[in-house]
């Protein structure tokens, strides 16, 4: 009685093993990279430096890291054409592993103001709530960093 209640016991544990380790695989995926997520949501021009200098150093530091640079609310004007940063930003986005997102929320809010959608950096990607997408990628693993 007591050596099949322990058999199950074990089989259960197993069971539950497994699962979590499955589960737990789902959050990176099988990508065992280091992925790190960057909130730019300041107009401040210091602090979006201070972002792009932060995706660098962490690729400088950690070779093959993937970077998500994720811009909402004043801190969209980073992403834009008429950015002080656009050279930066444009060379940074043809790196395989920075990626930048601007916050659709944010460029409705904007259109509705002015009449028209910023023109964004091209290699920019639109994702429709920079917050949500934050958790997102906190959900599947990434770090976060808002400088």
């Amino acid at each position: 009685m007591i050596k099949a209640l322990f058999s199950k016991l074990v089989l259960g544990l197993g069971v539950v093993g497994f699962v979590a380790g499955a589960w737990s695989g789902v959050a990176t995926a099988s990508d065992k990279r280091t992925h790190l997520v960057i909130q730019v949501s300041t107009d401040d021009p210091r602090t979006q430096m201070i972002a792009l200098n932060n995706a660098v150093n962490v690729q400088k530091a950690i070779p093959g890291a993937v970077v998500e640079i994720v811009a909402y609310g004043p801190g969209l004007g980073m992403l834009t054409a008429k950015s002080k940063q656009k050279d930066r930003v444009m060379s940074m986005a043809l790196s395989e592993d920075i990626t930048f997102s601007a916050c659709g929320n944010t460029m409705n809010k904007m259109a509705k103001k002015s009449g028209k959608k910023p023109a964004l950096i091209n290699g920019v990607k639109v994702v429709p709530a920079g917050v949500t997408r934050i958790m997102e990628l906190q959900a599947n693993g990434y770090s976060y960093v808002r400088p």
